[in-house]
């Protein structure tokens, strides 16, 4: 007997499946991380500031969550912090990010995780430049880059859209 999915997609205001993977989809999205990135995304880690690969990434797009392809941030939204991190005043739709109380380390932040796969991305501060005040501070192994125009990335087969 297989299990059928008896709810209704969860979809983000901005038409995005955010219904969770199941075991057997999660199993295959980890599969095909690198062990950074399994590190980052999948055990709360950070990347070493200034090594990031999408620090400098200045191209029009959208940045994707690396594990299951969900938009997580426009390009325009990316400013220089001069923190080493990619940062932004803001996500593609509130609803793709998920805020979580992190007390690691002796200090209390906020998390960011991917809300359709619950990944870690990094953090976000009240120190950001208007229209916000924000910065989502935001590991580049945690993310995939998607050029405008270019598809997005569709691991869990959704048909979620372009850039």
């Amino acid at each position: 007997m297989t299990d059928i999915q008896t709810t209704a997609p969860t979809r983000s205001p901005s038409g995005y499946d955010l219904t969770p993977p199941d075991d057997a989809e999660r199993s295959r999205l980890e599969a095909d991380l690198s062990p950074e990135e399994k590190r980052v995304l999948l055990s709360h880690g950070t990347e070493a500031p200034f090594c990031g690969t999408l620090l400098g990434e200045k191209r029009a797009g959208v940045f994707c969550c690396r594990e299951c392809g969900l938009p997580l941030f426009r390009a325009a939204t990316k400013f220089e912090s001069g923190t080493g991190w990619p940062s932004f005043t803001q996500p593609v739709d509130e609803s793709h990010v998920k805020a979580i109380t992190d007390r690691s380390y002796g200090m209390v932040r906020t998390e960011t995780q991917c809300a359709r796969c619950d990944s870690h991305q990094g953090h976000v501060f009240a120190d950001g430049p208007p229209p916000t005040g924000l910065r989502y501070c935001i590991n580049s192994v945690a993310l995939s880059f998607v050029a405008e125009g270019e598809a997005l990335p569709d691991p869990l087969g959704r048909g979620d859209g372009n850039a």
